[in-house]
């Protein structure tokens, strides 16, 4: 796949919550680098993260709004529409990063305003 297939699918198997081919997407060997989850490096710690995805959102939607390819780097800027777990709307702008290497996600960063989120990430406190 090229830059542009990966990044499409990218947004694609988010939004179905596809989360096994969203996965596929990245390098064995890949780093993230996440506002919410920190610094992730290694495939099976993304996989593990996955299940905070899966639970933690009843609802999600990942939106492009414009997308910049130069070879292997892409940035995209999109919106987030999503939901946590019991309901609470997230809405937020987002920017991604990718660093594509041999066909795969080797490298990634997104930047975003924290507080949307703060439904998500304070949902399970007490």
């Amino acid at each position: 796949m090229n830059t542009q297939n990966i990044i499409n699918k990218y947004y694609e198997s988010a939004n179905a919550g596809d989360w096994n081919t969203w996965v596929s997407l990245f390098a064995d060997n890949m780093v993230m680098d996440e506002q919410l989850a920190g610094h992730l490096e290694g495939i099976e710690t993304l996989r593990g993260a996955i299940g905070g995805l899966e639970t933690g959102y009843s609802r999600f939607q990942n939106q492009p709004q414009k997308i910049v390819i130069n070879g292997q780097e892409a940035c995209v800027v999109s919106h987030i529409s999503a939901a946590n777990a019991s309901g609470v709307p997230i809405e937020a702008n987002v920017a991604n990063y990718f660093r594509i290497e041999d066909g795969k996600i080797a490298y990634m960063a997104n930047f975003h305003d924290t507080r949307p989120f703060d439904p998500f990430v304070n949902q399970n406190a007490s």
